[in-house]
């Protein structure tokens, strides 16, 4: 049974797990704009409005945070810089996930994820 269980497996282990959702994340607030299934994307939504949120805090504990959880330092300093301008008025949501056309060689739900 699945009753009350919050947590979308994704098929895989909790190590690998925390692993693919660090690699989006970095790579999202990287780039800003990524393409990956609908399922993965939803579960991104909340891994990336948390270090979003972290990085307004803009505290040293937030940032020990962030720099735990965010694969590139360097990547975190210009999160931090820009995100308290960026999101200053905006008081969630900082994602936006667009329905893109099934992927062709097992047609799964593919979805763009994008900053706001």
């Amino acid at each position: 049974m699945r009753h009350r269980c919050r947590v979308k497996k994704l098929g895989k282990p909790a190590d690998q797990r925390r692993a693919l959702l660090r690699a989006l994340t970095t790579e999202l607030v990287r780039h800003g704009r990524i393409t990956t299934t609908l399922v993965r994307a939803k579960v991104l939504r909340a891994e990336v409005d948390k270090m979003i949120t972290l990085a307004k805090d803009g505290s040293l504990a937030a940032r020990r945070q962030a720099l735990g959880y965010i694969y590139d330092k360097q990547l975190v300093h210009a999160l931090f810089e820009q995100a308290s301008t960026r999101y200053a008025n905006r008081q969630g949501g900082y994602t936006r996930i667009l329905h893109t056309i099934p992927r062709r060689g097992d047609n799964a739900e593919m979805a763009i994820v994008e900053l706001v």
